[in-house]
């Protein structure tokens, strides 16, 4: 191909070549690097301590009637308390989780945690294991989180920009971090992962958004299908309370079906 050209240009394109390598070569390091090895599982036979991740708004409360069931069940169980009011960036209260988690670890030496993510939690507690910590985590339960975005964030960035924060435009179906977490394996390895909603969530919508590919998926009328509970009422349900329960017991997450309702719901 070179043979019929002029010296000079032989030299111009031989030179445009050895720059369209070296271009290529550096996008190959920058994927690897990005994307480093997959995080061996972590052990699903010892439970560490459970940190609770509140939804948008940030109340600690919301999550309060959870921990002390968790706790009387003789977990360690803290929540996370999110910067500002909670409606910020989710990547600053990934932050305060890997802090939060920190901080547990060395009071308890356990080696990993549970998490509990409920609504916006949910996405926080993804993006912290995803950037890194996937072998921190034994376990990630989310509660009524919007994975693939919510159709009020979508209406409250179209209608009234003003009145959506970044939180909350973070939840919206089109918003690059749910691209970014959503895109390739949405369960990395490390941890296992359990997805816990209400088909009659009005906050999530449409509900089907909590599903998580590569989790074990629980809708709350899956276990009882007469149940009626709303985004609100997840972390205070009791039937709900009993399925994160039980699904942070020492093994492999459970696929909790009907044959369950009457023990977890104590009817």
């Amino acid at each position: 191909m070179l043979a019929g050209l002029s010296p000079a240009r032989r030299r111009v394109v031989l030179g445009f070549l050895v720059l369209a390598l070296v271009a290529v070569a550096a996008v190959v390091t920058i994927l690897v690097t990005r994307s480093g090895p997959a995080a061996a599982p972590v052990a699903q036979d010892r439970p560490g301590p459970v940190l609770l991740v509140p939804g948008y708004g940030g109340s600690t409360g919301s999550l309060q009637a959870l921990a002390d069931v968790l706790t009387a069940g003789g977990r360690d169980a803290s929540i996370v308390a999110l910067p500002g009011d909670g409606t910020g960036d989710l990547h600053a209260s990934a932050d305060t989780l890997g802090r939060a988690v920190a901080a547990i670890r060395t009071r308890t030496g356990a080696p990993s945690v549970d998490l509990v993510g409920y609504s916006a939690g949910g996405l926080i507690a993804r993006l912290w294991v995803a950037d890194g910590h996937a072998d921190l985590v034994r376990r990630v339960i989310t509660l009524g989180s919007p994975h693939h975005g919510t159709s009020l964030a979508d209406l409250a960035g179209d209608v009234a920009p003003g009145q959506c924060p970044v939180g909350c435009q973070q939840m919206a179906s089109d918003s690059a971090l749910l691209a970014a977490l959503n895109r390739g394996d949405e369960t990395p390895a490390g941890p296992t992962w359990v997805s816990i909603w209400t088909t009659q969530d009005e906050t999530v919508t449409p509900p089907e958004s909590a599903r998580l590919a590569g989790a074990v998926n629980l809708p709350v009328q899956s276990v009882c299908p007469d149940a009626r509970v709303s985004h609100g009422g997840l972390p205070h349900d009791p039937l709900v309370q009993q399925m994160v329960l039980a699904e942070l017991a020492p093994g492999r997450p459970l696929e909790l079906g009907p044959q369950d309702c009457a023990r977890l719901s104590g009817q």
